[in-house]
């Protein structure tokens, strides 16, 4: 494995499936038995740093040319799941966002417009030979999106303070099977109580891509890198998962107060966040 930088780079949230073993075609499954034994896997900030490290070169390489053979790995129950990187993919399918997240001015400094146009080109030819491919993989940067609090429960938080060289952790696990009820009742009650909206819009999309993976693949969520940017005490009590199911269930009641309360408790504390992102 390539030698990286110890520097932690911050800022990007995560939410993976890991899947079994048996969901993979040979010789791929294979290939991820082999590498679930190796004693020197990459962590989710070594996967961050080669990204960025892509964007050094003139002119920079918004996706890397060749696929990773990386995966994130765990045991589940006695079952050895992988969530494959697949940056590539990854890569293309971040380039289709830039457009909403920067300014023309900026985009163009940071990616000239003949790189993007050639990189498009290059992801619809794999497009053709791919159709069905999808990522194990969803990033966002400067935030936790509120649906994806949907498909935990506070049960499921698993946080850690850190001490010395160990950053602070916050993460989530649940059973794909688990996650997808909770998307489906989710919906229920927040098409009766608020009929549209972009959490709805946000639970749709995100719904349809966990029905791509096997039944018995683990969900989580992982605050990665953003857990450096909060506080240790308000990272401590952020408790976000619980207070999307208390809204939730308030909508189911009917209970338009305390939904609107849960709400504002989210709203409060990833103000601080987006902050944040406006001061840098």
């Amino acid at each position: 494995m390539p030698k990286v930088s110890s520097v932690i780079v911050p800022y990007a949230t995560y939410l993976r499936v890991y899947e079994p073993l048996a969901a993979f075609p040979e010789p791929e499954r294979s290939h991820w038995a082999r590498y679930a034994r190796r004693a020197d896997r990459p962590s989710y900030q070594d996967e961050l740093r080669r990204s960025l490290a892509d964007l050094v070169p003139t002119p920079p390489i918004p996706v890397p040319v060749h696929e990773s053979s990386d995966a994130f790995v765990l045991e589940a129950d006695g079952v050895l799941c992988v969530c494959p990187w697949r940056t590539r993919l990854r890569g293309w399918q971040a380039l289709q966002e830039l457009p909403e997240e920067l300014p023309k001015p900026v985009l163009d400094a940071v990616l000239p417009e003949v790189v993007r146009r050639q990189t498009t080109q290059d992801y619809e030819r794999w497009l053709v030979r791919n159709p069905d491919a999808r990522p194990w993989i969803r990033t966002a940067t400067w935030q936790v999106p509120l649906h994806w609090f949907v498909l935990v429960s506070d049960q499921e938080r698993r946080f850690d303070k850190g001490s010395g060289e160990i950053p602070p952790m916050l993460r989530y696990q649940t059973p794909m099977v688990q996650a997808r009820r909770r998307v489906a009742r989710a919906l229920r009650a927040l098409k009766d109580g608020i009929d549209e909206g972009p959490l709805i819009d946000g639970l749709v999309d995100v719904g349809r891509w966990l029905e791509e993976f096997h039944p018995r693949s683990v969900v989580e969520l992982d605050y990665g890198g953003l857990v450096h940017t909060l506080p240790a005490g308000e990272l401590e009590d952020d408790h976000s998962a619980a207070d999307v199911a208390e809204g939730i269930e308030a909508l189911r009641q009917g209970d338009g107060a305390a939904a609107g309360a849960a709400y504002a408790r989210l709203v409060e504390r990833w103000r601080s966040v987006r902050d944040r992102r406006s001061a840098n």
